[in-house]
């Protein structure tokens, strides 16, 4: 009879070191691959700015008029 009242309990172990250190480095990768994807983003923004600047197809003065 005691390993009937057993079962129905949830016994809790504590946090398992190995699920977070997972946890911390799956997190950890996709966050930096997303900070990577936005300065991949304005450094070809950058780029295509002085590209352009070069060309003389912007300019950065204010013409007058």
């Amino acid at each position: 009879m005691a390993n009937v009242q057993k079962i129905g309990k949830a016994v809790y172990k504590g946090p398992s070191v190995v699920k977070e250190i997972i946890y911390g480095i799956t997190l950890g990768l996709a966050v930096g691959g997303l900070w990577k994807m936005h300065h991949w983003n304005n450094q070809r923004r950058t780029k295509e700015f002085y590209d352009l600047l070069e060309k003389g197809e912007i300019s950065v003065v204010v013409e007058d008029e």
